[in-house]
């Protein structure tokens, strides 16, 4: 699943992604459209959507993001 589509099934915003993650929204946006993002963002993000979805999500698991 894109990390696009884990927001959306959690019913939130690119803000609420960005808020819950620690980032700027628009590291959010850049990840969700495919540009290359740093480790840390990746890990950022899926700790987020494991806490909003309540088990773990590896950053293996969240399909098309590209990590520098």
């Amino acid at each position: 699943m894109t990390l696009r589509e884990y927001r959306i099934q959690l019913g939130w915003s690119l803000n609420k992604l960005a808020q819950e993650a620690g980032l700027s929204r628009k590291a959010v946006a850049n990840a969700e459209n495919g540009i290359i993002i740093r480790a840390g963002t990746a890990k950022a993000l899926a700790d987020a959507l494991s806490r909003g979805f309540g088990y773990q999500i590896n950053v293996l698991a969240i399909e098309g993001l590209h990590i520098q």
